[in-house]
């Protein structure tokens, strides 16, 4: 079914909507989860809490792709439950490694308060994504959208697993030296 004969079962509030979304993007959402959550439990859980976190916004939002509208959902969500778990020291999976890596190229909120509010922030790294070639980009993303371990990177584009992490090392460096020269202190 397309995303938007979806949509339009969630604006008619027909149950169907769930159905047909958890076919079309369930194990999207799941992998999703699951990398940031390294618990199968915990990702089925944030998994079926974004199911209910669409149909409640749905009134609001009318996406025109479902994909990244869910994804972003699973993903919030995720880190949301991460942070909890890692508040009660039972953390796991990709997600400290991924803030820890990006720490260094991000501002830190105080900072952000004084440079550029989150929002601004946001729109100037895509803007550098969008400058980076495919593969770069896509490395990127892989990692810190989707908190793909390296390996599945690598797998995924074809390349080492040291080339991957050269990659990372290599665009997080362009990053803090792009926001930098933008004005955002690092």
């Amino acid at each position: 079914m397309e995303d938007g004969a979806i949509v339009a079962l969630f604006w008619a509030r027909d149950e169907q909507a769930l159905t047909e979304t958890v076919q079309k993007f369930g194990a999207y959402c799941h992998r999703i989860a699951m990398n940031i959550l390294a618990n199968t439990h915990d990702a089925e859980e944030c998994t079926n809490d974004t199911w209910l976190a669409a149909w409640n916004s749905m009134p609001e939002n009318r996406p025109a792709r479902l994909a990244p509208y869910l994804g972003r959902i699973t993903r919030n969500l995720a880190l949301d439950r991460h942070s909890a778990a890692a508040a009660q020291k039972r953390g796991g999976g990709q997600a400290q490694l991924v803030l820890d890596e990006l720490a260094e190229c991000l501002p830190g909120t105080a900072n952000v308060e004084h440079a550029f509010d989150a929002n601004e922030t946001g729109r100037l790294i895509s803007a550098f994504l969008q400058e980076q070639p495919p593969q770069t980009r896509q490395v990127f993303l892989r990692r810190y959208w989707y908190c793909d371990d390296t390996a599945a990177i690598a797998r995924r584009c074809g390349m080492g697993e040291s080339a991957v992490r050269v990659s990372l090392h290599r665009t997080r460096q362009k990053l803090a030296a792009y926001l930098k020269a933008q004005g955002v202190t690092v």
